[in-house]
This record gives structure tokens, C-alpha cells and sequence, in this order.
């Protein structure tokens, strides 16, 4: 049997055509009697719209194209799912892209997409290139979530305020009696932001020689291999501030492996506050970096940039929040300090 029609849901209901579609489109100039007619008629008739002649007829697809940066970081997890749920709400679906894939073949990393003709583009996370955005941005509304980097003209960035929030968790740090800190630092411009603010912290209190940056890139084995350079050295740190979660997960197992109780011989903490930090066997103390929050202000940017198109690219940052769990303690023999 052929699938039914709006034509049919139009007969079944005993409505035109037309008003079928404006109760679809969620038009609220029906009458009630009339939209619980349509609607009972599309549940009895199981009626699909067909998505690519409403493409046509309203000339978009109402889909957003994401390019992830990363597919390893579970704090775009969190980013994602904020995302998603305003832009579900708003009756749009996502198509999701590995940025990566198009680095390795030298392709433009907004070409997929625009050639799949999405309404707009979000970026989670660095590119190598932000410039390389241009292009698309003076077609589409371009959204960057969780980056830092300088964004094309037209583009709005949100993220969460590293500054602020690196500078948090040394003062937390410092606070317990750690005199001797040691950062695993990472890549890119909130890397960069982070190792700033920690080292701006430690001068304020008087502690800039106690301050140790220990590079890393970003991943659990990059942070167990620095941990273990760091906890090498003569006078080592008696605290870690990791630059992430999974940076942070690598520094307990090269503590666990050298004989060092956490946080008793040696505190560590994270930045994300993934649900890595959050599973019970590691509580790990952590900077909550809104990702639920830069998720669904990405959203709004865009959702802003289609009826509002054109003019200057913002940056919106989310405020951090210190989340204080089991790896941090004063160091043996300190006394609490305010």
C-alpha cells in the first residue's frame, strides 16, 4: 500500500491541505477542535511528513551540522547534550562531524556540511585553523563552543571563563598549605589561558618558585607520563592541577604506581568536572566548566543568528564553580592556612 498523504490527513480530518501543514509546523493559529483533529488523523493514518519537500518548499533542512574537535573528551559530552536540547526543542536535528577525519585528508572543514546545505554550523573545541571558517560563516550562521581561539568576523564563541576558573581551584589549592604546585598544562588557547591563570595565582601569594608546568597533551597517558617526570624531580610538588579530567586520571594511576597515597602524600585535581571526576572510586576535586551551559548558549547564539543575521561576532563566557571532592587534602605536617 502507498503511504498516505497530507491530501489524506487533510480528507480524514475533514480540513484543507493547508491547515494540515500549519498545525505540522506548530502554528498556533488553529483552533483546538481542529488541531486534535489533524493530529488524531495523523496517529490512525501513521503519517510521516516528507522531510525533503519541506526542505524545498521552505528552502532549509533544519539541520545544524556539529564538527567536534575531539571525540575523546567526554566534557564535550555534557556540551553536546545542551546543545541538542534547545535545538530539538526548536524542531532542528544535528549531523556530527570529526574534525579530525577532514585534517587527515586536507579537506575544508566546513565543506561536508555546507555541501549537505545545514542551515548553521557549531564547532566544539579547537581547530587548527579557525580562519578556516570564513568561508562558511559568509554563507551560515557559525556558532565555536569550548574554543578560545580568535573566531572569523560574524562568528560567535562561547565558552567557559578559564581565567577565572583555573585561578579557583589554585586558591583552593594554595588555601590547604600547598606551597610546592605543579600544573600539567595543555595545548592551544585555553590551555594557555589555564597555565596563565595558575601562574598568575601562585605570584600573587608569594609563591612563584613553588610553581612547577610540566607539559602535557591533554590525554590520560599524557598526564600519567608528566606526573611521572614531576614526582622525579628533587622537592616534588605535593599537589597536581591537572589541565582536564583525563589529564587528571593519568596523574592518580603514576601516583598509584610510585607508592603515593592521594591526597595524602600528594593532592590532584581536574578541570571539566566530567563524569569521570563524578564516578565514586576517584571523586576527584574538580573545576565545573558549565558545559551544559555552553551547550545551550551555542544553541541560542544560533538560534539568535536565524532570525537576527548579520553583525559583529560574541563572546559569551560561562561562569565556573569549584566542585570539592576526595583527591585534595592539606600536605602532610601543613597547617590550614585562610
Amino acid at each position: 500500500m502507498r503511504p498516505p498523504t497530507i491530501r489524506d490527513v487533510a480528507e480524514r480530518a475533514g480540513v484543507s491541505k493547508s491547515l494540515v501543514s500549519l498545525v505540522l509546523r506548530g502554528s498556533q493559529q488553529v483552533r483546538p477542535e481542529k488541531r486534535d483533529a489533524v493530529l488524531r488523523a495523523v496517529r490512525e493514518l501513521d503519517y510521516r511528513p516528507n522531510s525533503a519537500a519541506r526542505s524545498l518548499s521552505e528552502q532549509r533542512t533544519r539541520t545544524i551540522g556539529v564538527l567536534l574537535h575531539d571525540l575523546r573528551n567526554p566534557w564535550y559530552v555534557d556540551l553536546l547534550d545542551g546543545l541538542n536540547s534547545l535545538l530539538h526543542t526548536a524542531g532542528l536535528r544535528t549531523v556530527l562531524a570529526d574534525a579530525r577525519l577532514n585534517r587527515r585528508t586536507g579537506q575544508d572543514p566546513a565543506g561536508p556540511f555546507l555541501d549537505l546545505g545545514v542551515d548553521g554550523l557549531v564547532v566544539v573545541g579547537t581547530l587548527p585553523d579557525p580562519a578556516a571558517l570564513a568561508p562558511a560563516a559568509a554563507r551560515i550562521p557559525v556558532v565555536v563552543a569550548g574554543a578560545r581561539e580568535e573566531a572569523p568576523p560574524g562568528v560567535d564563541l562561547v565558552a567557559g571563563d578559564d581565567t577565572h576558573g583555573a585561578r579557583l581551584v589554585t586558591e583552593h589549592l594554595v588555601g590547604l598549605g600547598h606551597r610546592r604546585i605543579a600544573h600539567i598544562a595543555g595545548y592551544g588557547a585555553v590551555g594557555e589561558l589555564r597555565r596563565r591563570s595558575f601562574e598568575a595565582t601562585m605570584r600573587a601569594h608569594g609563591l612563584a618558585e613553588g610553581a612547577l608546568v610540566e607539559p602535557s597533551d591533554m590525554t590520560e597517558e599524557g598526564g600519567y607520563r608528566a606526573t611521572v617526570r614531576l614526582l622525579g624531580r628533587p622537592g616534588r610538588p605535593t599537589a597536581v592541577l591537572a589541565v582536564n579530567d583525563i589529564a587528571a586520571v593519568g596523574a592518580l594511576s603514576a601516583a598509584a604506581e610510585l607508592g603515593l597515597r592521594v591526597p595524602h602524600d600528594l593532592s590532584v585535581t581536574g578541570y571539566d568536572n566530567t563524569a569521570v571526576a563524578r564516578l565514586r572510586h576517584l571523586w576527584l576535586t574538580t573545576v565545573d566548566h558549565a558545559g551544559h551551559e555552553v551547550g545551550r548558549r551555542a544553541a541560542r547564539c544560533l538560534l539568535d543568528r536565524f532570525e537576527r543575521p548579520g553583525g559583529e561576532g560574541r563572546t559569551h563566557l560561562a561562569a565556573p564553580a569549584l566542585e570539592i571532592r576526595g583527591t585534595t587534602a592539606p600536605p602532610p605536617g601543613a597547617p590550614l592556612t585562610s
